[in-house]
C-alpha cells in the first residue's frame, strides 16, 4: 500500500537523503548510485511499512547488481522500538500475568507449583528456542516445518529478514516470537494444576513444544509454511490467522483437554470445593494479561502501522465486551455476577479475538466480544459438567473453546479494507484475495482441522513418552499437604 508524505515530510527527508548523498551524515554508508527519487521512496517505505527496495526494481523484479540506498537492509526506528515494547509486554503475560492468575486460581497449597512451572517453563523454552526453536519454526524447510539455517541463532542479527518484516531486525522479530513459545505451553499448566509433578510437566512440555507448537507455527506462519495464506503465495490451505488463533490458543487448550483426561482427576473431584484461594491474586493477574495482550495482539502486526492500531482497538473491544457478557450470563443463571466471570470473560474475549484482531472492523470486535463470552461460559458451565473431565482451571474451555470460535469468526468477518494484505502479492497467488467474504471460513476449518489433529496426537504422544519414563503424578498424601511443600520445600504464606 503506497502512502504519499505531507510536503513537509518530504522536505525533511530530501533534506536528509541530500546530507547523505553529500557526506554530511557520516554515520550512513553511501552504496550507490540510488536517484532521489528512489532514494525518497525507500524513505516513504518506511512510513507505509513497505519494502524500501521496490523502488529500485527493474520490471522483471531484479535489482541491478550494487544498487542500493542506506534505507535498505537496516532496522527501522520506530518499528523496531514496538517490537521491543511488544515483545517484553508478551513475556509480561506469563511472567507475572499468567502465574499470579493461575496462583490465585488453585489452593493456597498449592500457588508456589504453579509459579514454579512458569519459571520452568520460561527457562526451558528459552534454550530450546535459542537452539532450534525459531529455525524448526520460521526458517525454509517444509510446509509442515522449517530446516536448521536459524539454529543456534546463527545469521540472526539486527538486519531485518524480508520475509517477515523489512523494518524489524531479525533478533528482535525472533525474541517477539520467543515469547509466543513461552506463554503457549505455560497456558497447558492450568489444566493438570495441583496433581502433575514438577519434572513431568516439564518434561512434557519440552516434548510438546517439537511435536505441537513448532509445527503448527510454521504451518500458520512460516514463510513456505503450509496455512500461511496472507504471506506465502503457494501455501496450500489459505487461511488467516492474525497472532495465534491456531498457534497459541487452539494448540495449548486442546491439548490441556487432552492431558487433563490422561493425567486424570484430582482427589475428591465431585465431592469437594476446589475454590481459588485468592480472587485479589486472580483480578491482578487478568488486568496483568490484558495489558500484556496488547503486545500479543497488536504487536503481531510486526510493525508500527495502521493494522497495529486496528489491533489494538479490537482487541481492547472484545476483551471489555466478552468480560461483561460473561459476567452477565452469570447473573441470569446464578443470580450474581462474580469477580471471577468478570476475569474469565476478560481471558476468552482476548482469546476469541487474538486470529481476528488484524483482520476485523471494531463492529465485527463486537461480534466476536459478545460470543467470546457467550460460548465459552456455557463450556465451562454446562459442557465440563457433562463430561465430568478435570480441567483444573478452564484451559480448554476458555482457550480451547474461545480459540476455536475466533479462527471461524475471522473467516466470516475479516475486512481487505482493515488489513490491505488480505489482496497482496502473495493472497493473489494463492488465491486468498477472491475467498475474503466468500468461503474464507471453509479455509478456516481446514486449518482448524490440521491443528486439532495435531494437538490430539501429539499431546498423546508426549504425554505417553513420559508416563514411561517418570511418575507423573504425585502421591496423595503429596496431593493431600499441598504441592509446594512436597515439590518445592517452600510454602506461599506463613502465617
Amino acid at each position: 500500500m503506497k502512502i504519499s508524505l505531507p510536503f513537509h515530510a518530504r522536505i525533511l527527508a530530501a533534506f536528509f537523503l541530500t546530507a547523505v548523498s553529500t557526506g554530511s551524515v557520516s554515520a550512513v554508508e553511501t552504496h550507490s548510485a540510488a536517484s532521489i527519487e528512489q532514494r525518497l521512496s525507500a524513505v516513504e517505505a518506511y512510513f507505509s511499512n513497505t519494502d524500501p527496495s521496490t523502488s529500485l526494481r527493474k520490471s522483471d523484479g531484479t535489482i541491478p547488481q550494487g544498487l542500493t540506498t542506506p534505507a535498505v537492509g537496516v532496522p527501522g526506528p520506530g518499528h523496531n522500538t514496538w517490537m521491543m515494547v511488544s515483545s517484553a509486554l508478551v513475556l509480561f503475560m506469563t511472567l507475572p500475568g499468567l502465574a499470579i492468575f493461575y496462583g490465585g486460581l488453585v489452593r493456597r497449597k498449592n500457588v508456589l507449583s504453579v509459579l514454579a512451572q512458569c519459571l520452568g517453563t520460561t527457562t526451558m523454552v528459552a534454550v530450546i528456542w535459542w537452539a532450534v526453536g525459531y529455525s524448526l519454526a520460521f526458517a525454509h524447510g517444509s510446509p509442515f516445518l522449517g530446516g536448521l539455517d536459524f539454529a543456534f541463532l546463527r545469521g540472526v542479527d539486527a538486519k531485518p529478514n524480508p520475509e517477515y518484516s523489512s523494518w524489524v531486525s531479525q533478533n528482535v522479530f525472533s525474541m517477539f516470537q520467543m515469547m509466543f513459545a513461552i506463554i503457549t505451553p505455560a497456558l497447558i499448566i492450568g489444566a493438570v494444576a495441583e496433581r502433575m509433578r514438577f519434572q513431568a510437566i516439564l518434561a512434557f512440555l519440552g516434548i510438546w513444544l517439537f511435536l505441537v507448537y513448532l509445527p503448527v507455527t510454521h504451518m500458520a506462519w512460516g514463510a513456505d509454511g503450509l496455512m500461511n495464506g496472507v504471506w506465502n503465495p503457494r501455501a496450500a490451505i489459505r487461511a488467516i490467522d492474525f497472532a495465534g488463533g491456531t498457534v497459541v490458543e487452539m494448540a495449548s487448550g486442546w491439548s490441556s483437554l487432552v492431558l487433563c483426561l490422561i493425567v486424570g482427576r484430582r482427589m475428591g473431584y465431585g465431592r469437594e470445593v476446589f475454590a481459588p484461594h485468592s480472587m485479589v491474586f486472580c483480578m491482578v493477574g487478568a488486568g496483568l494479561l490484558w495489558v500484556g495482550w496488547y503486545g500479543f495482539n497488536a504487536g503481531s502486526a510486526i510493525a508500527s502501522d495502521g493494522v497495529a492500531s486496528n489491533a489494538f482497538v479490537t482487541t481492547t473491544l472484545a476483551g471489555a465486551v466478552a468480560s461483561g457478557t460473561w459476567a452477565f450470563a452469570e447473573y441470569l443463571t446464578r443470580g450474581k455476577a462474580s469477580v471471577l466471570g468478570f476475569c474469565s470473560g476478560i481471558v476468552s474475549g482476548l482469546v476469541a479475538i487474538t486470529p481476528a484482531c488484524g483482520f476485523v472492523n471494531p463492529s465485527g470486535a463486537m461480534v466476536i466480544g459478545i460470543l467470546g463470552g457467550l460460548i465459552p461460559f456455557l463450556a465451562v458451565f454446562k459442557l465440563k459438567a457433562w463430561f465430568k473431565y478435570d480441567d483444573s482451571l478452564d484451559v480448554f474451555g476458555i482457550h480451547g473453546v474461545a480459540g476455536t470460535l475466533g479462527m471461524l469468526m475471522t473467516g466470516l468477518l475479516a475486512d481487505a479494507a482493515v488489513n490491505p494484505n488480505l489482496l497482496g502479492a502473495a493472497a493473489q497467488a494463492n488465491g486468498l484475495a477472491h475467498m475474503v467474504g466468500h468461503g474464507l471460513w471453509i479455509e478456516q476449518l481446514k486449518a482448524m482441522g490440521v491443528t486439532f489433529a495435531i494437538a490430539l496426537i501429539g499431546t498423546t504422544v508426549a504425554a505417553y513418552i513420559v508416563k514411561a519414563i517418570m511418575p507423573v503424578r504425585i502421591s496423595p498424601e503429596e496431593e493431600h499437604s499441598g504441592m509446594d511443600l512436597a515439590e518445592h520445600g517452600e510454602e506461599g504464606y506463613i502465617l
